[in-house]
């Protein structure tokens, strides 16, 4: 059943007046919508909830704000729970897990110990440099450089502009290429 606008409006509305019922009911109507919102974002159920949850206080708190004529009341409330989402985002451990055929390669690449011993060598400074970007411009990275995405699938996948995923790759990786020109260290 499609949200009605106009209704999340009466119910916005009651809520910046303290109404616990509308906000109940506000809730009940727009929660799913946005809860699969931050699950694209977040790709993990339980930190979506965590989303979800701290974009629901920030809306209750925030109701007696809301402008009607700014934006839409879900637009509105979507743009609280994203901005939720990004900061969980930035707050979690956004290493990115390899495929195993990646980690594969990585592993079996060589052929003699110096090899190898090489290889673990430069692993370890793209490890070391990749650790010190900012975390979203390292799960852009690693999205689509390990994930093999594109920046439009990059962007989709963080629901962010594909311009903005593009100046995060770049300064990333111009950052990483500074760092790895000074074999790793900061």
């Amino acid at each position: 059943m499609p949200i009605e606008p106009d209704q999340l409006s009466v119910w916005l509305a009651a809520a910046g007046r303290q109404d616990a019922a509308a906000f109940r009911a506000l809730y009940d109507a727009a929660a799913p919508k946005l809860f699969g919102f931050a699950l694209r974002i977040l790709r993990k159920r339980e930190l979506a909830e965590e989303a979800l949850q701290e974009g629901f206080v920030s809306i209750w708190h925030a109701a007696p704000d809301y402008q009607a004529g700014l934006a839409a009341p879900l637009t509105w409330m979507a743009a609280i729970v994203r901005n939720k989402a990004l900061d969980i985002l930035r707050r979690t451990d956004n290493t990115l897990e390899l495929d195993p055929t990646m980690d594969s390669l990585l592993r079996d690449d060589a052929s003699t110990p110096a090899e190898a011993s090489e290889m673990s060598s430069d692993a370890r400074a793209l490890a070391g440099c990749m650790s010190r970007l900012e975390n979203l411009h390292r799960l852009a990275i690693g999205l689509a450089f390990f994930h093999d995405l594109s920046h439009t699938e990059v962007a989709q996948r963080l629901s962010l502009p594909v311009g903005t995923i593009k100046t995060w790759i770049r300064r990333g990786m111009e950052k990483l290429k500074n760092c790895l020109s000074q074999g790793g260290a900061p």
